[in-house]
């Protein structure tokens, strides 16, 4: 069959598609990869239905981990937010729960996520303009204030000083009377892709390590349904990667944590249900498809094979999807909803668990009332309208599907021996390599868009040359910094001094040493010290990381 159907693609090129004329001179993905324009059979040639696609909720999970997927239930909605202090954005985050979010989804500001008080000098200008301020329990406990948090699921963005907002977290829901064993929720805490694409480090690599690990073992054993990490390929997309190397250096991040695992000394599945992850979903319709149907497969083969998991929980390859930011234009703003809604789509029909969907004004501010219910709204009408959600997989078949994600996992797989080569994910990181392979790829992509080989519409193309913004901007006064600001300082005030600093006496103690130091964190949170002192303590043992150069 291959081969009568490769001779009959021979004839239909040389009699057929060579009369036909193309648009462009080159047609290629997101990633700048050529496309063709007819995938067939002899292009699949030796492919095994069963070991590449199987069934869904099977292994190799290609068309999915759920063997109904959404007609069991629909994926979480969880929508990103947070901006100015704690009472901000929980009346935004009662909004988006009224309208129908499924799921909370925390975003910190620049002073939180580097560690730092809203009081600290290096904090002025940016308090609450990223996300919400968050310098103690106190206001974590304003920003869930009415808000039960036993009863809902919350993803909290953040690295460096995971541990600490987490204890934070743990902390505030004990005060509402509810046992730490019931939460339920993710902490991003990838420190690895700071170093590779965000750059929100704070300590170096080892020590980060040993807290992502505290973070692990902790919740294995008192947090069972937490995930207590969240390896993002996102912000890997979003410094410009292609989707082959956001695929590869997120899963080899994941490889990475499991090792560090291991040699604590946890049972592989013991910790590797809870693991999750956090992808991109770009502009290219199929490709992103693809990539999240490689992932699944490369997780499961890994896990299975490599790390030798024996619990089927272990190998699925759970993951959120964010719409690509980057993505965004700040002309023609309304084009993002259309730009965001394919990519949603991509997204469910590449079988995420969770879904946030970008605002059409996040190129300006963080998102309006207006603009995050449209969003919002865009995935309602995926759940419930266009039909998506009614099969497993429906692209599972298709000849291009197949042929695109098997591509995308050898371009991994290359990846994943390269760094091999180096010796690990850690040493390729300080010798600069993803940082050089994603700078590389960002230039070609800009390079390609400047020179019209790629078209933007409303940037480089349909451009309107007397466009006026007219959709409102959200903006942070004063008055939300002032009060945050005041508040912390009031929290300082009240607190027991003594108990404070023999808390960070404690953890710093338990930093020089070996023992888990989450205990310490939400000791010190319930003693309402802040971030910024205990980061201070963890500095004063750790030191603080500063990148070498890389050209």
């Amino acid at each position: 069959m291959p081969n009568s159907i490769k001779s009959a693609k021979t004839r239909w090129e040389r009699d057929t598609a060579s009369k036909a004329k193309n648009r462009l001179n080159k047609y290629m993905t997101t990633s700048s990869e050529e496309i063709p324009a007819l995938v067939t059979p002899d292009q699949l040639e030796g492919w095994d239905y069963l070991q590449k696609l199987g069934f869904p909720g099977e292994y190799p999970y290609t068309r999915g981990i759920h063997a109904n997927l959404y007609r069991g239930r629909p994926w979480t909605m969880r929508m990103f937010s947070g901006h100015g202090s704690p009472e901000d954005t929980n009346n935004r985050y009662k909004f988006l729960l009224k309208k129908g979010q499924t799921g909370l989804s925390v975003a910190f500001d620049l002073p939180t996520l580097m560690g730092r008080d809203s009081d600290d000098p290096w904090s002025e200008g940016e308090v609450g303009k990223c996300g919400v301020a968050v310098c103690s329990l106190r206001d974590m406990e304003t920003l869930f204030d009415g808000i039960p948090l036993g009863k809902v699921s919350t993803s909290m963005t953040i690295n460096s000083p995971a541990a600490i907002l987490w204890a934070f977290y743990i902390a505030a829901a004990e005060k509402q009377g509810y046992d730490r064993s019931q939460l339920r929720g993710t902490i991003q805490n990838d420190i690895l892709k700071e170093f590779i694409a965000q750059k929100e480090f704070i300590y170096p690599p080892e020590p980060s390590m040993r807290l992502i690990v505290d973070t692990i073992e902790f919740g294995t054993r008192e947090l069972p349904q937490w995930n207590t990490i969240s390896i993002s390929g996102y912000h890997i997309r979003e410094a410009g990667a292609t989707a082959v190397q956001e695929l590869a250096f997120t899963l080899k991040d994941g490889m990475t944590y499991v090792e560090a695992a291991l040699e604590r000394g946890l049972g592989v599945d013991e910790f590797a249900p809870r693991l999750s992850y956090f992808f991109d979903s770009h502009l290219d319709f199929f490709e992103e498809i693809a990539k999240f149907r490689a992932a699944r497969r490369i997780w499961a083969q890994t896990m299975r094979d490599k790390y030798k998991a024996k619990d089927e929980r272990s190998w699925l390859c759970r993951f959120h999807t964010q719409t690509a930011g980057c993505s965004l234009t700040a002309q023609q703003p309304e084009n993002n909803i259309m730009r965001t809604a394919f990519e949603a789509m991509a997204a469910v029909l590449g079988g995420t668990q969770s879904l946030h969907t970008n605002s059409m004004d996040e190129t300006w501010a963080l998102p309006s009332e207006k603009a995050a219910k449209v969003a919002l709204r865009t995935q309602q009408v995926l759940a419930e309208e266009i039909g998506v959600a009614n099969v497993v997989d429906p692209l599972g078949g298709s000849y291009f599907v197949e042929w695109l994600t098997d591509k995308v996992q050898e371009g991994a797989e290359k990846y994943f021996q390269r760094i091999d080569d180096l010796g690990g994910m850690i040493p390729a990181i300080e010798m600069g390599f993803p940082q050089k392979e994603i700078s590389a790829a960002a230039y070609r992509y800009q390079q390609e868009i400047d020179k019209r080989q790629r078209l933007i519409v409303g940037v480089n193309e349909y451009v309107d040359e007397d466009e006026k913004l007219e959709i409102p901007i959200l903006k942070i006064t004063d008055e939300m910094v002032n009060r945050q600001i005041r508040n912390l300082q009031e929290v300082r005030r009240r607190r027991d001094p003594v108990q404070v600093e023999e808390k960070l006496a404690a953890l710093k103690q338990a930093a020089e040493g070996t023992e888990n130091l989450m205990p310490h964190f939400i000791d010190c949170a319930h003693a309402y010290v802040t971030l910024g002192e205990m980061v201070g303590v963890l500095k004063e043992v750790f030191g603080e990381y500063v990148e070498a150069a890389v050209f």
